[in-house]
């Protein structure tokens, strides 16, 4: 695979992945918009598994705390923020696997990897951000979170394996409805996204493993390490604007190309 090629995947996954934009939706159009070949499902690990080694390290005081409370968890107990935290990632991950395990045996995912499907997901969904955001309360943090909150954020999360929806972007949404800040809402869906990446990173693995293609590994090692370096700037970047910025800057870049790509799909120009 060309250099070029490899390196725009990875930027492209590395910015997307955590920004509310859709980087599923964002990877599915470069070939079907560029004419560029497409990446294969190992180049799709190996950004992923970058991007969540980007998560891990930017939250890494929350990933520990979450990682210690598995020990209470283990004894019965449910009395720590951190055993809180730890079953609540458990329970939040729970709907996107049933529903993605679902959408991959039956082949549904695939069906679904269309420039309309991404196009009317961007609008829709983006509006449905928008919605929250402006309307959200902002009384709960991260230390609130419980096994409700927790489930009704993953129902969220698994509307995002419909291309073009974004899984921070509907997680953030679902948090935001529920009453959690910006800040809070969004560091919540990151930290929800570690054990979904690494469920969807396994199964994507466990299909290359079958297929046998180990020739592009190289390819994918490059490809991951660009993925981390671009997801922890995005991350970042994020972060730091939700303090004085609302969502309303990729409100605006969602429905510009949702509405282009409705444009492009039924040909209305």
């Amino acid at each position: 695979m060309p250099l070029f090629h490899i390196v725009l995947l990875a930027v492209i996954q590395g910015l997307t992945e955590f920004l509310p934009i859709s980087s599923s939706g964002h990877l599915i159009l470069l070939p079907g918009l560029t004419g560029l070949e497409d990446q294969g499902q190992l180049i799709d690990v190996a950004v992923h598994i970058g991007t969540l080694f980007a998560v891990i390290l930017y939250f890494r005081q929350d990933v520990a705390v979450a990682i210690g409370g598995l020990g209470r968890l283990v004894k019965g107990k449910v009395d720590t923020h951190g055993a809180r935290l730890a079953i609540g990632l458990i329970a939040s991950t729970a709907p996107v696997m049933a529903v993605g395990f679902i959408l991959h045996a039956t082949g549904l995912d695939q069906a679904m990897r269309s420039v309309a499907v991404i196009g009317w997901s961007m609008l829709i969904f983006g509006l449905v951000l928008y919605w929250a955001d402006q309307k959200g309360a902002e009384y709960k943090t991260a230390e609130d979170w419980r096994f409700r909150d927790a489930m009704a954020m993953g129902l969220w999360q698994a509307v995002a394996l419909i291309p073009g929806t974004s899984r921070s972007g509907i997680t953030i949404t679902g948090g935001r409805h529920l009453g959690y800040s910006r800040e809070e809402a969004a560091r919540l869906a990151m930290l929800m996204s570690i054990p979904t990446i690494l469920a969807s990173g396994g199964l994507l693995g466990l299909d290359v493993i079958e297929a046998g293609d180990w020739t592009l590994a190289q390819d994918a090692g490059l490809a991951a390490v660009l993925a981390f370096a671009a997801a922890l700037l995005a991350l970042s970047l994020m972060m730091r604007l939700l303090k004085t910025v609302s969502f309303t800057p990729y409100v605006i870049y969602r429905v510009i190309l949702g509405t282009g790509l409705l444009i492009y799909a039924y040909g209305w120009l």
